[in-house]
């Protein structure tokens, strides 16, 4: 069966948005959070791709791809969560959004894929979107300290994790890629736990509960379905579309943690949305 890739990729969106939520619910070091999140998936993934036969031995070249990927993966989730600790998280999302701006410039000097007006339109209309929704004392108030270059960082591991995975995935199947990946991010992050000695266990039936969540949901199916999107689309309208994923985690936390959601926010989302939009638009036939 052949899925809608623009339908996957808004499954994506709703399961990844799901995890601040779940952050806010059993707050855990961020550094953990990320660990269980990628080892839950990979115990789920992994024997139903042995069972089935679905595991596909990849070619030596693509080893060093599937290995970059789980690392700039795993990097980019425990930076961003480093980048919150040692400043805000409004700032460190407003700065890891820049993604799509990387992801453009990449893709044109890694891909020989060189984005259209369209995107860059759009990408342009979003990211002011963004900054309605976030708010312009998000910017009055910025500080250029260690959490602003580990947020500006995050974004860059992100793109670059969307230009190489979208290599990888010209080459093999998704449920393949996605399970190598997530190997090398479970052990990199595991080393990365040790190293700085993060909590790992004694956690309450609760927070054990919301990892499996995040695991089963925001990394497993969010990410199978967003993989798809980008084997199917151009990485650059992946990540612009993305950005929609903070207005998602504003409705859901206003459905089942009361946070406000302001008139400002709606017309941020409205803008975003209309962005994205527009990257998806067809040039006009001559």
């Amino acid at each position: 069966m052949i899925f809608n890739p623009r339908i996957s990729l808004l499954i994506g969106v709703i399961a990844i948005s799901i995890f601040p939520v779940l952050v806010k619910w059993a707050p855990v070091s961020g550094i953990s959070s990320a660990f269980y999140r990628m080892a839950i998936a990979v115990v789920f993934l992994l024997p139903y791709v042995l069972l089935k036969k679905q595991l596909q031995k990849p070619e030596r070249s693509l080893w060093f791809l599937i290995f970059i990927c789980g690392i700039l993966f795993g990097s980019d989730i425990a930076i961003w969560n480093l980048s919150i600790h040692y400043s805000n998280a409004t700032q460190a999302t407003l700065l890891t959004n820049l993604s799509p701006v990387w992801v453009g410039i990449g893709s044109a000097v890694f891909l020989n894929d060189h984005p259209g007006r369209h995107f860059w339109i759009g990408t342009i209309v979003a990211l002011a979107g963004m900054v309605i929704l976030m708010g312009l004392d998000t910017f009055t108030q910025m500080k250029f300290d260690k959490g602003f270059l580990m947020a500006v960082m995050s974004g860059l591991l992100y793109a670059s994790y969307m230009i190489v995975s979208k290599r990888a995935l010209n080459r093999m199947n998704i449920v393949s890629f996605m399970t190598y990946s997530m190997i090398v991010s479970s052990l990199y992050l595991f080393i990365v736990c040790l190293v700085m000695q993060e909590p790992l266990w004694n956690f309450t039936p609760t927070i054990w509960g919301v990892l499996s969540i995040q695991g089963l949901i925001c990394q497993l199916l969010g990410w199978l379905t967003i993989s798809y999107a980008v084997q199917k689309l151009d990485a650059q309208r992946v990540s612009l579309s993305l950005l929609s994923q903070s207005i998602v985690t504003g409705l859901l936390a206003w459905i089942f943690i009361n946070e406000k959601v302001s008139f400002q926010m709606i017309v941020g989302g409205i803008i975003i949305l209309i962005g994205i939009g527009i990257t998806f638009m067809k040039k006009k036939s001559l």
